[in-house]
């Protein structure tokens, strides 16, 4: 018997050409930009109550001035361990109330003319930043201790993560000021360009820098916790449901087995 022989029609080719074609323009790309792949640390996320408290803390302190965190409202810090009269003495500094949403006075029109962009809500950051480089908390641990100074900038900040950030590193008196170290290469035009090659401490702040990647940590633990406040309780139920789907099936087969022992 001969081997048969399978014929396609000339539709067909040219159908092949054309996808390969259209996967090749799309891998290249991929391929170039992954040499110039963002990198991002892992943020120590811990969700405990102290933690937590801690992120709040600092949360309204160095962060509600400019951004407001409008799908939150005080009195859901409760989930954390606190108290209405808690939150009242510690995080309540503009006669907001504990059932009040975290919302800022500043304008957005003002915000956009000061710093070039309005400041985004915090509300669900951590959700909105993860991207194919890692998890928005990655991002947000990474963005928070990549600030240095550049005077080129109307802020006098730069950011590895977000270049020409509008946003002024607000948390430069606890990590310091750090400046950016450039050196030169040859791009593929043969031409001579400056690239960002790492970040030196020039003028220490209150922390060291263990002390400051643990603050940036609990901040980016309370905003990642902000996004979905009811994870943690959603992870329980779907822990509970499984186990009891898997008694059901146990039973089921049990009760099949019951049913059939005497069919041949």
């Amino acid at each position: 018997m001969s081997a048969m022989t399978i014929m396609f029609p000339k539709t067909f080719s040219r159908t092949f050409r054309f996808l390969a074609a259209a996967v090749l323009s799309l891998a290249l790309p991929l391929a170039a930009h992954a040499e110039n792949e963002l990198h991002l640390d892992k943020a120590p996320l811990q969700f405990d109550d102290a933690t937590l408290q801690h992120g709040a803390k600092l949360f309204i302190n160095y962060c509600v001035n400019c951004h407001s965190a409008s799908f939150m409202r005080y009195n859901r810090l409760h989930d954390i361990g606190l108290t209405d009269q808690e939150i009242k003495d510690n995080l309540l500094f503009t006669g907001d109330k504990v059932g009040d949403l975290m919302r800022v006075a500043l304008r957005r029109e003002d915000a956009k003319q000061w710093f070039g962009a309005a400041p985004p809500d915090l509300s669900v950051i951590a959700r909105a930043r993860s991207g194919e480089y890692g998890t928005g908390a990655d991002w947000l641990y990474t963005y928070l201790r990549q600030f240095y100074r550049d005077d080129s900038r109307p802020t006098g900040w730069n950011n590895m993560v977000f270049p020409n950030v509008g946003m002024p590193n607000v948390l430069w008196t606890l990590q310091g000021q750090q400046a950016a170290r450039f050196v030169e290469k040859t791009g593929e035009n043969g031409a001579t360009e400056k690239h960002l090659e790492k970040l030196e401490l020039i003028q220490p702040g209150k922390l060291s820098k263990e002390e400051f990647d643990e603050e940036v940590a609990d901040l980016v633990s309370f905003i990642t916790w902000m996004g979905e406040p009811a994870q943690e309780t959603r992870q329980q139920i779907g822990v509970f449901v499984l186990a009891v789907l898997a008694v059901l099936g146990v039973l089921t087969y049990l009760l099949k087995r019951a049913f059939w022992k005497d069919v041949h």
